[in-house]
């Protein structure tokens, strides 16, 4: 089993002008895109892509497409989280069979899940499937903080390998690291830059929706290279990006700012509106000092 490692960009969806489906050909421009700029991993169907507002056989179309469009040449790892242990073996399962090469699993959701309980969950979704696992801690959303020693519980699942560790806490990539020694490769959810100084192998990042090279240039500067100055001019650089992406219009803001690129990939579903006008005219202006409009036309 090959490491994973590097920057993977956790894809938006892109739904017809309608919102009533995909939208095939631009989820397959899309992601040819990413790969041909260098991107190092896909992860669809995260939050950021609106996983939770398609029906299944629209997961599935999304899970075919980006599988097949990758054709092997970046891993493909498919989130497949849900809220009922069933279900999160079920779409985990689903994705080994489509030829996924690895899932994200959120934990459950509502149900604020015990220590026990979540060691219980991961469990059964990692001897389920040969792929490998990656937990995914964000408890602004999932309502379930996956703290350190929670983590190293977690690691001692055989396949459970990687986290997407999304607090505003960089110590907590010492600590998981600390705790768990190689059982467990840590993946920046939020702080990307600031987390692969302190070992992160990987960024799961929204803003490369937008900018996909230089959020793999930014790993590779950090990773392999250990250039800290052009390291920290570029992330300076990419930082309006990141703030754009960030907080609660992360799917508005990359989806508007993709359609200014040239890719047209539709609105967020409801409840989440659209970028509203003033803000769509601040992200113009900073795609343009960027120098990314029309970069797609």
């Amino acid at each position: 089993m090959t490491a994973l490692r590097g920057t993977y960009t956790v894809l938006i969806t892109p739904f017809t002008a309608d919102g009533g489906a995909v939208d095939v050909p631009a989820l397959k421009k899309l992601v040819n895109w990413q790969i041909e700029q260098g991107i190092h991993g896909l992860i669809p169907l995260g939050s950021t892509g609106e996983f939770l507002s398609m029906t299944p056989e629209e997961r599935a179309q999304v899970i075919e497409i980006c599988v097949t469009e990758a054709a092997g040449r970046v891993p493909v790892l498919i989130g497949t989280g849900a809220e009922w242990t069933r279900d999160a073996v079920a779409l985990a399962k689903e994705a080994e069979s489509m030829g996924a090469d690895g899932v994200m699993v959120i934990p459950p959701y509502y149900s604020s899940p015990t220590p026990d309980e979540l060691f219980e969950h991961y469990r059964r979704i990692g001897e389920a499937i040969s792929l490998p696992v990656m937990i995914y801690n964000n408890p602004a959303t999932a309502n379930v903080d996956l703290t350190p020693p929670i983590v190293a519980r977690l690691s001692e699942i055989d396949n459970v390998l990687y986290i997407k560790e999304s607090t505003l806490e960089v110590t907590r990539v010492r600590d998981i690291i600390e705790l768990c020694g190689d059982r467990m490769t840590v993946f920046a959810g939020i702080l990307g830059y600031e987390s692969f100084w302190l070992g992160a192998q990987g960024w799961v990042a929204v803003c490369s929706n937008l900018i996909p090279r230089d959020s793999a240039r930014l790993f590779e500067l950090v990773a392999d290279h250990g250039d800290k100055d052009q390291a920290l001019a570029l992330y300076k650089k990419m930082l309006p990006i990141v703030r754009w992406v960030g907080g609660h219009r992360y799917v508005a803001a990359s989806k508007t700012g993709l359609g200014m690129m040239g890719l047209r990939v539709g609105d967020p579903r409801a409840p989440r509106l659209p970028l509203p006008e003033a803000d769509a005219l601040a992200l113009r202006a900073d795609l343009a000092a960027y120098g990314l409009i029309d970069s797609l036309a």
